[in-house]
């Protein structure tokens, strides 16, 4: 397979980044919307103006960075799709065959490009150095490793509910999107997680902050440290949130469901996705457990990483030949050990 790229962003952060691999993000943005009819993508630009007036009353350290990143790359929808930043997912926080903590995790986005596009970045903060696997003007963090610290993921928690049936859906969708939009002082959860991997020196700091700070939206956090006891989830709303430590599969519910909350993705759906990835042994090879129901037609990343030990990530980009058939390799692959980094200027 060809590689994904590792670029060395450590002097320059996300800003660097798209600047010296612009023309993936703009093909990554000629993907993502080619779905969408012209008047369609019309209404981006005031989405991006609602996005940028919340991101500004957020907790975000994050929001100059991002709205520069936007400036730059100049085309309507660049904020809108940088704070949309899952769909499904699927991730395990367990022991590997050399008795160290490891995640495995899927994404699922109905957004094309995504799998072709993705870069491994190599980037740093007052805590120490990461890698974090994502796209050209991306500036949150979904899923990264921190050599010596830990490793951590987001996946979309359930959606509340206000109103049961069918009927009341859309009236509980505008709801919480009106309630995330509304909000003050709260950060976005990707940024929040990026945050953590910046300055968090280890696994019991970086579960504090993430149980602790406000959210703007509810979100799931699987972390694992460099020892077999650090493994745990961060079940987060937007206020309140639980640590459940231990071995862990995690889809897009609660680990045990609540009234007044609806799995994204529905309940059989993700209890047959979470029975499917921890069914596979210790020993397996890998990526052995990306096959249905975990492996689907909206699969665009996989990845296996552990902190531990200097360090282990192994990514793979997916696409889909169309939205009828199974997602084909998008012949990109990645191995920390055996990939030298393309050193970017700040």
């Amino acid at each position: 397979m060809d590689h994904i790229p590792f670029v060395d962003v450590r002097s320059g952060g996300p800003m660097a980044h798209v600047k010296e691999r612009i023309h993936t993000a703009m093909a990554l943005r000629d993907a993502c919307l080619a779905p969408f009819p012209n008047w369609g993508r019309g209404l981006l630009s005031p989405v991006d103006y609602l996005a940028g007036s919340w991101l500004r009353r957020s907790a975000s350290h994050y929001r100059e960075e991002l709205e520069h990143i936007a400036a730059y790359l100049g085309f309507p929808g660049a904020m809108t799709l940088n704070l949309s930043y899952l769909f499904a997912c699927t991730s395990a926080a367990d022991l590997d065959r050399h008795n160290r903590p490891r995640i495995r995790r899927s994404l699922d986005w109905p957004f094309h490009g995504l799998g072709k596009c993705v870069e491994v970045a190599w980037q740093a903060g007052p805590a120490g150095e990461f890698h974090n696997v994502t796209w050209p003007g991306s500036v949150g963090v979904l899923s990264a490793m921190a050599p010596g610290r830990f490793a951590g993921v987001i996946n979309a928690a359930p959606m509340q509910r206000r109103v049961e049936g069918v009927i009341g859906l859309p009236y509980d969708v505008v709801m919480n999107i009106r309630q995330a939009l509304t909000s003050a002082d709260d950060w976005p959860p990707d940024h929040l997680l990026r945050y953590v991997f910046e300055n968090c020196a280890n696994f019991e700091e970086a579960l504090e902050v993430l149980v602790s700070e406000p959210l703007a939206r509810s979100a799931l956090f699987t972390i694992t440290g460099v020892h077999p006891h650090e493994i745990a989830i961060v079940e987060r709303t937007e206020r309140q949130g639980r640590i459940i430590r231990g071995p862990v599969t995690v889809a897009n519910d609660w680990q045990k469901p609540e009234h007044g909350w609806k799995a994204r993705m529905g309940h059989e759906n993700n209890v047959a996705r979470r029975e499917a990835i921890a069914s596979v042994s210790v020993d397996a090879d890998t990526f052995s457990w990306v096959k249905p129901p975990v492996l689907n037609k909206l699969t665009r990343l996989v990845v296996e990483m552990s902190a531990a030990d200097g360090g282990e990530l192994i990514a793979r980009g997916y696409e889909a030949g169309s939205w009828k058939e199974m997602p084909l390799p998008a012949t990109l692959d990645f191995k920390l050990a055996h990939q030298a980094p393309t050193h970017l200027a700040a």
